[in-house]
């Protein structure tokens, strides 16, 4: 057996190596042996550890999937760096010039071998698993359980302390993450033109931290809606602690099943849980709850336009892996599907300001905070967790930071003839 193992270990070797040469990687290989592929005195450096039956595992069932499943049990590890660090040295090559580079006969020949080599256990992640999520529209309310219902104890390891689960705004970019979050917060606040009395509902209001801000700075009542049970209990017991009973409430309901008329309206990174097939039940919705002329903010991930709706639904396999693993039912749509949808459903849209560069940090940030707190995750939820978490966060912000996802914020009105009652100008928004 021996024999086999070594067989195979010498096959990888001259494989990765091969790979290597073409790739012109700035990292090395790291085998179960401890041998480093190139050989290298640079032990410390960025290397990519490879188990034995990790490169078998690809292919026979290549794809991201497979790569993530293998990152999750520890097969596949970036060791000597982050993630972002990899994300930093990834090789330059082109596919097409990768392939004219590569010795087509020399590659197949050493596949073939390790296509057969010893499966092993070949044992699959299972544990953190949304299931048949990617063929879904829409996040019910196992879907939130199974994304928000991780723990409170668990997001607390990354998030700011007042557990804010979205977009930070940074007035400047060294700004801290709670100062950022702070930020938003106050932010969403002007762009609503909160006042005294208003009657404000929040779509997905998480642990609560923004009705609470509301009431406390700006003299509202406030109502918050989530699917989460561990969100509604937590956000009830803050807003106690604070002595906001008679001013905030958090209702456990799907935000549809909502009776009465706001003045002020905020979902704030819930609609991604909404759906495609779903838009117009949600834009019903908030109509129907706001007051004519009341304010609407609508805060949202969304990915670039398509040529038309068929090619936009298509999904590719980095959002499959999400919504599989992380946001179960999950869809975005675009920021002219967003604006569209807003007119045909009784909003006047007035200002859409785009925040992709403060998500990319605010993720970051989230990211950076995990790693420090890798073994308080581990203890809480699980090596597999953690690791899926921490792709997961850190591919996000990579997204945002290269703009192949972003988010906006769009404040629209309730339309009726004659004048919006919004301000001539929006200069009071970004005072210091």
């Amino acid at each position: 057996m021996d024999a086999v193992v070594n067989r195979d270990l010498q096959v990888t070797k001259d494989l990765l190596a091969h790979l290597h040469g073409a790739l012109d990687a700035d990292f090395s290989f790291e085998l179960p042996d401890g041998s480093l592929v190139p050989e290298t005195e640079n032990v410390g450096g960025l290397r990519l550890y490879l188990s034995h039956t990790a490169i078998p595992s690809l292919l026979r069932r290549p794809g991201l999937k497979t790569l993530l499943e293998l990152y999750a049990r520890g097969e596949i590890e970036p060791r000597g760096g982050s993630l972002f660090e990899f994300a930093d040295k990834r090789p330059s090559v082109k596919t097409k010039a990768l392939l004219k580079k590569l010795n087509k006969r020399l590659v197949l020949g050493l596949a073939a071998k390790l296509f057969f080599a010893a499966r092993g256990k070949d044992k699959r992640t299972t544990n953190f698993d949304g299931g048949g999520a990617a063929q879904r529209s829409g996040s019910g309310q196992t879907d939130i359980a199974f994304h928000y219902n991780v723990s409170n104890d668990f997001y607390r390891l990354f998030l700011d302390p007042e557990m804010l689960y979205t977009c930070a705004y940074f007035r400047d970019w060294s700004n801290d993450l709670a100062t950022a979050q702070k930020n938003k917060l106050e932010m969403i606040c002007r762009k609503l033109r909160l006042q005294p009395g208003d009657r404000m509902l929040d779509i997905g209001c998480g642990w609560g931290a923004l009705i609470c801000y509301a009431a406390e700075n700006y003299g509202v009542t406030a109502v918050g809606v989530t699917l989460s049970e561990e969100q509604a209990v937590l956000a009830r017991e803050r807003i106690k602690a604070k002595g906001l009973e008679d001013k905030v409430s958090v209702e456990l309901k799907d935000f549809r099943a909502m009776e009465g008329e706001f003045d002020k309206i905020s979902s704030i990174g819930m609609f991604e849980h909404v759906g495609i097939d779903h838009h117009d039940e949600y834009y019903e919705a908030v109509c129907r709850l706001l007051r004519p002329r009341g304010i609407y903010l609508h805060h949202a991930i969304t990915r670039r336009g398509k040529k038309d709706l068929k090619t936009f639904r298509r999904k590719r396999a980095e959002y499959k892996a999400l919504v599989r693993y992380i946001f179960p039912g999950g869809e975005v749509d675009h920021i002219g599907w967003t604006l569209t949808n807003l007119e045909a459903h009784g909003f006047e849209v007035h200002d859409v300001e785009g925040w992709r560069e403060h998500y990319a940090r605010t993720t970051r940030l989230w990211a950076n905070n995990l790693m420090n707190a890798k073994d308080e995750a581990i203890a809480e939820v699980g090596e597999e967790k953690y690791r899926l978490w921490l792709a997961y966060l850190t591919g996000v912000s990579l997204g945002f930071e290269r703009g192949t996802i972003n988010i906006f914020q769009t404040v629209a009105t309730k339309r009726t003839k004659g004048p919006s009652n919004m301000p001539p100008s929006r200069e009071d928004l970004y005072k210091a």
